[in-house]
């Protein structure tokens, strides 16, 4: 019998499971954007209420959306061990990147730890799954 040496780690399960649930924040994030009420704003406090409020342009919503479901979806076939995933990971991380880009250069300072921590999260799906193809781990 042959033993299979492409035999994913623990590391790559722990990588594809985590990597899952953060693009499912992202989805809810985008989902409780894009379906929050008025009425579910005004129960919001005044700090969250005035970002909610604040006006995107549409090509930054479309860019979010692309982001997080590109994103989740990349994640459904890494964990199904799918060559597909290292594509929408880098669709997901172009996207994002533009998108936290343009919310960098709009916000303060401060606000730029999230950004810079979804794009490094991007760029090291990236990469940790080009190697996954190189290890013959995804096909």
């Amino acid at each position: 019998m042959t033993e299979n040496l492409n035999k994913p780690s623990k590391a790559f399960w722990v990588i594809g499971v985590l990597a899952l649930l953060w693009n499912l924040m992202g989805v809810s994030a985008y989902l409780f954007q894009a379906l929050i009420t008025e009425d579910m704003i005004a129960q919001l406090s005044p700090e969250q209420q005035a970002e909610m409020l604040v006006e995107h342009p549409a090509w930054i919503t479309a860019l979010f959306a692309l982001a997080v479901f590109g994103g989740f979806l990349g994640c459904i076939f890494f964990l199904a061990r799918k060559k597909i995933a290292y594509y929408l990971f880098i669709l997901s991380g172009v996207c994002a990147t533009i998108q936290q880009v343009h919310i960098m250069m709009n916000a303060d300072l401060k606000m730029y730890v999230m950004p810079i921590m979804i794009i490094v999260v991007c760029i090291f799906l990236i990469w940790y799954s080009k190697k996954c193809i190189a290890d013959g781990i995804l096909k």
